[in-house]
């Protein structure tokens, strides 16, 4: 933290050189990475994000698969004039699973508030990311309008943004995503400061490869991520990972904590050398 406290920003990448860190100190210690951040669970709940479908029809297929696949969440991209009859179609096809939305910051508050005051209708667990990334006040006054709890993603890149979500009352629940944050101390300090507001967390993917994938599943294990996340497993974004083995999700939408120390899944060295089309070497000293 002291070593990387000078640097403003450029969170992803101070995330990956402490995320290397806190692998290289477990691997040292002879224990799993999950293990050595605090976590406590040996299983994680996983749930899935579908996109944008080119038909209604299309997504009923497609989150059928997902359920049959045990995935414990199903979450929907919406935008605006595709939102509420996409969820309508989807809730009466599925009744009972956890279903949420995420409007990825596609709408304004002054004009589209009402449309999700129709989404209450749904049933859903959350509405993640509906208005711009910095309109904290704008997420405010749609929360209390709405009864579906708002997850914030984009607008939470450090324990300062969470402090004045949870004062303003912008969110009921929140989306920690490593890179966006900064690394591991930064979402641990988010994590410990939402679950002593009540704020439930969840852990947030951004189509990350194995080794990434890896220390999201350690991340997971935090006693405040109680909602299932969007780590799921390997196949469904590669053909072949860059770890092994790969990242598998059990029929009962569960991912299983790894046991080797570290992140604890061997990295492919020869496939990345076959994928790499750059190489640099960068020196912390």
């Amino acid at each position: 933290d002291e070593m990387l406290a000078p640097i403003r920003d450029n969170r992803m990448a101070k995330a990956g050189v402490e995320a290397a860190v806190w692998d290289l100190e477990a691997k040292l210690l002879q224990k799993p990475l999950w293990k050595h951040i605090g976590g406590t669970r040996e299983k994680i709940a996983c749930g899935v994000s579908i996109g944008l479908q080119e038909t209604t029809d299309a997504l009923l297929e497609k989150v059928a698969r997902e359920v049959e696949s045990g995935y414990q969440r199903i979450k929907l991209k919406i935008k605006p004039c595709k939102d509420v009859q996409l969820v309508k179609a989807v809730r009466q096809k599925f009744p009972s699973i956890t279903l949420s939305v995420d409007a990825n910051s596609a709408y304004h508050y002054e004009t589209d508030a009402p449309l999700f005051k129709q989404l209450d209708e749904y049933d859903l667990l959350m509405i993640e990311q509906p208005l711009a990334p910095g309109d904290l006040v704008d997420h405010a006054k749609l929360q209390r309008e709405i009864k579906t709890p708002i997850c914030l993603d984009e607008s939470i890149v450090s324990l300062t943004n969470a402090r004045h979500a949870q004062e303003l009352g912008a969110c009921r629940i929140i989306n920690i995503k490593l890179g966006r944050v900064g690394g591991f101390s930064e979402s641990r300090a988010i994590q410990l400061f939402a679950q002593a507001h009540d704020i439930p967390v969840w852990c947030g993917g951004m189509l990350e490869a194995g080794i990434g994938r890896a220390h999201n599943i350690a991340l997971s294990t935090l006693s405040g991520f109680t909602l299932p996340g969007d780590v799921s497993a390997s196949a469904r974004y590669w053909e072949e990972d860059i770890i092994e083995p790969p990242v598998v999700v059990s029929p009962e939408g569960t991912i299983r904590a790894p046991v080797n120390p570290g992140i604890g899944y061997e990295v492919k060295e020869n496939l990345i050398e076959k994928l790499a089309v750059k190489r640099e070497s960068i020196s912390l000293t």
